[in-house]
């Protein structure tokens, strides 16, 4: 079969990667064709183009490389009538995937493939209009988080395949063949073993770094007593700020790390699966216009997957009018080793892994679509 992916993100190259691996065990014949990064690249397969240029958010990044998107979107759209793929593969980052998807929808039976979408995009929390777009456009929806079964299914009628969370499965193997202890790690990146690190993950975009990481860094100067270590996704640069920076060693960090600071996203997850004490920190545009269109617009109660799979507060949301340095620095003082929050935040992330379950999304996603492709 041929496979046809789009990703728009770093944490959706990792997880396409992981996807046509577990594609290729289950269909040895396979072929690749992606827009994607590097792990896609590692993976197999022939990519036209990397997601870095596409992977802008907000209004004013996306104005101003509308000519780029739009482009890209072209060669995409050409790129699969010339190669005839069996199944296109959108991976979230809506706003591109849904343009594909609708295209795809529109052309003659002969030329049409199938198109399964693996890792919904976050509609329930808002645009949940689009779910009728999904309906139209999309033959079947892959879910990860345990929640979006009762939104898609429970709310919409709309059936979907909940296959386990790919972050979830991600750490576990990492964790059960990672062996290098916090004093090798300290000595690779220039670190003091004896003093408690706290990890800056400001994010995997550009302007999501611009807005966070300055603040982020200003906290170190209020709690100077540990040292703060900033990790840096693939394919973004960041400037010399005078800070220890790990470049793709995002795991390597939060397995030695004390506590966080992390942009809402993936890695809110990904912290609390290393069971490290966090606050989310989120800088916005407008932050008392942002804190009402929060309360009275968007359709969900938290931003970061931690608090939204466990349906509760466990981790603290510092975003729009509460993004600070004194109220970040004053729940980092919380969670630091001795603090009133660290034993409580601990405790509930156990719910997070428990509801979060075992099982293998890339391997249960690969056989589902092998054996409807089959069909």
């Amino acid at each position: 079969m041929k496979y046809y992916l789009i990703v728009g993100e770093a944490s959706g190259d990792l997880h396409a990667a992981h996807l046509m691996t577990a594609l290729k065990r289950h269909d040895p014949k396979a072929e690749f064709r992606f827009i994607g990064g590097d792990n896609m690249r590692a993976a197999g397969g022939t990519m036209l183009r990397h997601y870095k240029e596409i992977a802008y958010m907000g209004f004013i990044p996306v104005l101003t490389h509308l000519r780029t998107i739009f482009s890209s979107m072209a060669q995409c759209k050409k790129d699969i009538l010339a190669w005839q793929p069996d199944v296109v593969i959108p991976v979230d980052y809506a706003g591109f995937n849904l343009n594909i998807c609708k295209w795809l929808r529109k052309l003659k039976a002969d030329k049409k493939p199938k198109v399964f979408y693996y890792i919904a995009p976050k509609i329930w929390a808002w645009k949940e209009y689009r779910i009728k777009n999904f309906k139209r456009d999309v033959d079947e929806m892959f879910c990860i988080l345990p929640f979006e079964v009762d939104f898609f299914q429970g709310k919409h009628n709309y059936p979907v395949h909940y296959v386990g969370n790919p972050t979830a499965d991600e750490v576990r193997k990492f964790k059960s063949g990672y062996t290098e202890t916090k004093k090798e790690f300290c000595k690779a990146h220039g670190l003091d073993p004896k003093r408690p690190i706290v990890a800056l993950l400001p994010g995997s975009r550009k302007q999501e770094i611009k807005d966070n990481l300055m603040t982020m860094l200003e906290v170190a100067d209020i709690l100077p007593d540990c040292q703060y270590v900033v990790a840096k996704a693939p394919s973004v640069e960041i400037n010399d700020i005078g800070t220890p920076v790990v470049e793709n060693a995002t795991y390597e960090l939060l397995s030695h790390s004390t506590a966080a600071l992390v942009t809402s996203g993936t890695a809110t997850l990904e912290t609390a699966l290393f069971n490290v004490p966090q606050v989310v920190c989120y800088k916005t545009p407008v932050p008392q216009i942002t804190r009402w269109a929060f309360d009275h617009i968007i359709q969900c109660k938290y931003i970061s997957l931690v608090n939204l799979i466990a349906d509760k507060e466990i981790v603290p949301e510092l975003f729009a009018d509460r993004f600070s340095v004194e109220n970040i620095s004053s729940c980092l003082s919380d969670i630091l080793p001795g603090g009133k929050k660290r034993s409580k935040m601990l405790d509930e992330y156990k719910e997070v892994h428990i509801r979060l379950g075992n099982e293998s999304a890339p391997e249960n996603a690969a056989q589902i679509m092998t054996a409807l492709l089959k069909q």
